[in-house]
């Protein structure tokens, strides 16, 4: 039997995973690799990322296995990832990147 994705996980340290469509509210997020599924919570545009763990705020958004932001906000699994909710890094923030949990 044929199992289908609809997101990546690029690095397993990621606490996002990347649309492979656009996924609609309430959809089950599936990522390749990964057992478990999670509800989609709000429509996630092709390419955009969905967290697929609680990020707290001020956390470190990682994607890639790298910190590509931090979260301005709580984002619970399922939700969108985007410049809304994610601020780019400070100076001093930028020298503790290689510090990912």
């Amino acid at each position: 039997m044929e199992q289908t994705f609809n997101a990546l996980q690029l690095n397993e340290k990621d606490n996002v995973a990347v649309a492979l469509r656009t996924i609609k509210s309430g959809e089950m997020l599936s990522i390749q690799g990964v057992k478990e599924t999670i509800k989609v919570k709000e429509s996630i545009a092709y390419g955009h990322k969905i967290a697929i763990s609680f990020i707290d705020k001020e956390e470190k958004v990682i994607k890639y296995g790298e910190c590509m932001g931090m979260s301005t906000e709580e984002i619970p699994p399922g939700y969108h990832v985007h410049v809304f909710n994610v601020r780019g890094l400070k100076n001093n923030e930028r020298l503790s990147t290689a510090e990912v949990k």
